[in-house]
């Protein structure tokens, strides 16, 4: 499951935060958010959730307005 999370980010590393897993997150930290995900989709799925979030939050800091 990890390899395939690894993989996707890779792939979409200027996308919705994956850039954070890619320079940041550990193997740990991977199979810590995957949980008990039986199917890589489903462990994307929960990855996106906290790499998206996590870029959200950066947006926020870099606008004019913050």
């Amino acid at each position: 499951m990890q390899p395939a999370v690894k993989a996707h980010a890779l792939e979409n590393y200027e996308k919705d935060g994956w850039d954070f897993l890619v320079e940041c997150w550990d193997d740990a930290q991977i199979l810590e958010t995957i949980g008990k995900a039986k199917i890589e989709k489903a462990a994307i799925a929960k990855v996106r959730k906290v790499v998206k979030m996590l870029n959200e939050r950066r947006q926020e800091i870099r606008s004019p307005e913050f």
